[in-house]
């Protein structure tokens, strides 16, 4: 009965995720199939159970101790647990500060903070590098760089933006003097009053690898509050920035118009 149980609440905290369209706060949605398959799964193996159950069917295990078999139980339990007990919140600035005010690019310095924190969480720039082999790595952004190098005038989107916010951080110098043209959210920077970040969260695969994305910016400001969304444009210069002790890729604004917030405000990888 408890199996039954269980596995009955994956289908439907699964099939509750799918229906109020809160699936893309967790997952990357191009690999929304898998949670398709998953919840029919889920479901089927549901069926069986109660099958069992009903006709009393003896049911063979390998656990062979009782309390492994309850430490197995409440290890299924906890994904149930976290879905039902926290609630689903949209990420935002608040959720920057919180974080604490530093973010170290993915070359050199974030991967030894990372796991200094015990973290995959990534800040600034996607960094997709431990997804493939170095020189793959460096195939793939050397190809999507190209891309985008021929054009003056780059649109970023909601479908390209983790691709080129990543190739910008790793080829920063080749972009300087281009223009953008991009949507987010504002992120004042606390220490520099005239100065702000302009974000997206983003997501590679799942919420375990997603990060707070985009660019540092300088000049037509506005001092838009934090949280508001604007469409900007820019040119892209490097600039120092004294409290990350690190060059930033920083968009010097020519324009910004104050949009309203996208239904779905997550950005995800493409691969």
């Amino acid at each position: 009965m408890i199996r039954f149980l269980i596995l009955a609440g994956y289908f439907e905290i699964t099939m509750y995720l799918q229906l109020s369209g809160k699936l893309n706060q967790y997952i990357n949605m191009h690999y929304s199939y898998l949670a398709y398959i998953s919840m029919i799964l889920s479901f089927l193996l549901a069926v069986v159970q109660l099958y069992i159950w009903m006709k009393n069917l003896p049911v063979h295990s390998h656990l062979t101790s009782k309390k492994a078999k309850v430490m197995s139980i409440l290890l299924l339990l906890i994904p149930l647990i976290v879905g039902i007990g926290f609630p689903t919140v949209t990420l935002d600035s608040q959720t920057v500060s919180a974080k604490g005010y530093h973010f170290p690019i993915a070359a050199g310095s974030s991967k030894d903070i990372q796991n200094d924190e015990g973290t995959t969480n990534q800040y600034l720039k996607p960094d997709t590098s431990s997804y493939f082999t170095k020189s793959a790595y460096e195939s793939e952004m050397r190809a999507a760089a190209k891309k985008y190098l021929k054009q003056d005038h780059i649109q970023i989107t909601t479908e390209n933006y983790m691709e080129v916010m990543e190739v910008i951080y790793d080829y920063p110098d080749e972009f300087a003097g281009k223009t953008f043209t991009l949507t987010g959210f504002i992120y004042k920077d606390p220490q520099d009053p005239g100065s702000q970040f302009l974000f997206r969260f983003g997501i590679i695969h799942c919420i375990a690898d997603s990060g707070v994305f985009g660019l540092l910016t300088t000049g037509n400001t506005n001092k838009y509050e934090n949280n508001t969304w604007v469409k900007v444009k820019g040119k892209i210069s490097n600039h120092y920035h004294k409290e990350l002790n690190q060059v930033l890729p920083t968009l010097e604004v020519q324009s910004f118009i104050k949009v309203d917030k996208p239904e779905n405000t997550y950005v995800y990888k493409e691969f």
